[in-house]
């Protein structure tokens, strides 16, 4: 039997809780319990599936340092200039235009009608004729190390250039080293082709075609590419930055190189040729006024094109160019107008070129004062050159390619060595008180004279004792257009 403590009563009566109630108590504290577990281990799941945070990137590695730019220190895998580079490619184009159409018309213009197309030929010959050579070896004959005398051929076929368009970088020419050395190299290649098609002037309607390619491809190679070295190349004799130079000569833009080199050819080639059987007046004298023109306008390239940068010495060789030219064809004008009672179309453009041509040589190196003096002699001297010096020694020079080229430059080139500015070109001339440049101005156009006409007179007679140089009279007489090329300008 079982003992309680509790009153029978008290437990009938309800006093005591009652089973019903207990049970209840129980289920929901184990409800809840189960509950709680349940989600306690939904958190855990939850903590246990959820990603694990992204790891930190690797940091990238460093940028390489970009090419350094290119100039008189660094030449190897650097980068250009633009806007040197940019002036430049300009003007390769106004250089180029210089020759075609420039001097084809306006040689075209001052010939017989039977000979037009020869003479504008010619030009357009040897302009695809010296780019060839150019590209061959003349460029690197010229502009490359070698000896003091001609360059080597490391440059040969243009083999050896850097130009990596993916880094922007080249290896420039040490005497351009801010614009890319194909860009160079398509600048002289201009120089080098209206220099020979300059020569043409002289010999004009009277040599055989085939004759005047073999005779332009001998002199490009043994007479300008030596001469532009001993001028312009690195360490050539006349060059005036060289310090072993036998005489510091300075030439802007070609006074000694194309001017009185090309002059002086043509007139051993009129010489050696002989005159003309018969001669008149230019046939066109429009063609002429344009080509001059195009001449001028392309010589800013020319000049100051050839500061190979686009610096101040660059605008002081534009507007002493642009006032020489105008002062010597006002010269000239005057001159002949005084003489001969009237001004000519052929004659105000004749002396434009003439000033052209004067100021080549002294571009970067004078200022306003001394280019209007160096026109003023351009005018008075070329127009002497082209009627009294011709008359005296009898020789038919047709286009007068001595009489302005060869005098002009020799005119321009002396003037150069009396009016040079320290300021303006680096090298002050005799009215800075440095009378000597003027007898390294003299010394440069006598060896240059010398060489060119020993090398041109030998080019010229062994090209007459092979195929011959002249057209025979019949040929002359009815005019190289039809006999030479079946054409016939109308």
């Amino acid at each position: 039997m079982l003992h309680s403590n509790i009153p029978f009563a008290e437990f009938t009566k309800g006093k005591i809780p009652s089973i019903a109630k207990i049970v209840r108590s129980i289920a929901l504290a184990l409800f809840v319990a189960s509950f709680a577990s349940c989600l306690g281990s939904s958190l855990s799941v939850a903590q246990d599936t959820a990603p694990a945070p992204a790891a930190t990137p690797a940091a990238a590695p460093p940028a390489p340092p970009p090419p350094p730019a290119c100039d008189a220190k660094t030449q190897e895998k650097c980068t250009v200039n633009s806007g040197d580079t940019a002036w430049m490619l300009t003007s390769v184009a106004l250089v180029l235009m210089m020759t075609i159409p420039g001097l084809g018309l306006f040689y075209g213009g001052m010939v017989r009608k039977k000979n037009v197309g020869d003479t504008v030929m010619t030009s357009f010959a040897i302009t695809c004729l010296v780019t060839v050579l150019w590209a061959a070896f003349n460029y690197s004959l010229a502009f490359r190390a070698g000896t003091p005398f001609i360059g080597g051929l490391d440059r040969a076929f243009l083999q050896g250039i850097l130009s990596d368009i993916a880094t922007g970088t080249t290896n420039p020419s040490p005497l351009a080293p801010t614009i890319p050395e194909t860009v160079y190299i398509c600048f002289q290649m201009t120089f080098a082709i209206i220099t020979p098609a300059l020569i043409a002037g002289a010999f004009a309607e009277r040599m055989k075609f085939s004759a005047m390619l073999w005779f332009i491809a001998l002199w490009a190679t043994v007479v300008y590419a030596p001469i532009a070295h001993w001028v312009w190349g690195p360490g050539g004799i006349l060059n005036a930055s060289n310090d072993q130079a036998w005489f510091k000569v300075l030439d802007f833009a070609g006074g000694t190189v194309v001017h009185i080199n090309s002059g002086t050819a043509g007139l051993i080639a009129c010489l050696v040729l002989g005159a003309r059987k018969d001669s008149g007046p230019a046939h066109n004298i429009v063609l002429t006024f344009i080509g001059a023109s195009l001449l001028w306008v392309g010589w800013f390239g020319f000049n100051a094109g050839s500061a190979v940068t686009a610096n101040v010495q660059a605008g002081m060789a534009m507007l002493v160019t642009q006032l020489a030219t105008a002062m010597a064809a006002l010269t000239w004008m005057l001159v002949e107008w005084s003489m001969r009672q009237k001004p000519t179309v052929v004659g105000i453009c004749s002396g434009a070129v003439a000033g052209l041509v004067a100021i080549t040589p002294a571009s970067g190196f004078v200022g306003p004062v001394g280019a209007l003096v160096i026109g003023i002699a351009a005018g008075v001297f070329c127009y002497w050159g082209t009627t009294g010096l011709k008359h005296m020694f009898g020789y038919d020079d047709a286009l007068d390619a001595f009489g302005v080229h060869g005098v002009g430059g020799i005119v321009g080139a002396l003037l150069t060595g009396v009016f040079a500015i320290s300021e303006y070109g680096g090298t002050p001339g005799w009215i800075e008180g440095n009378p000597h440049q003027v007898i390294n101005q003299a010394a440069g156009i006598s060896i240059v004279l010398v060489y060119d006409v020993i090398v041109t007179f030998i080019i010229l007679k062994l090209i007459d004792w092979t195929i011959g140089l002249r057209v025979d009279k019949d040929v002359e007489r009815e005019g190289l257009d039809l006999t030479l090329h079946g054409e016939v300008v109308h």
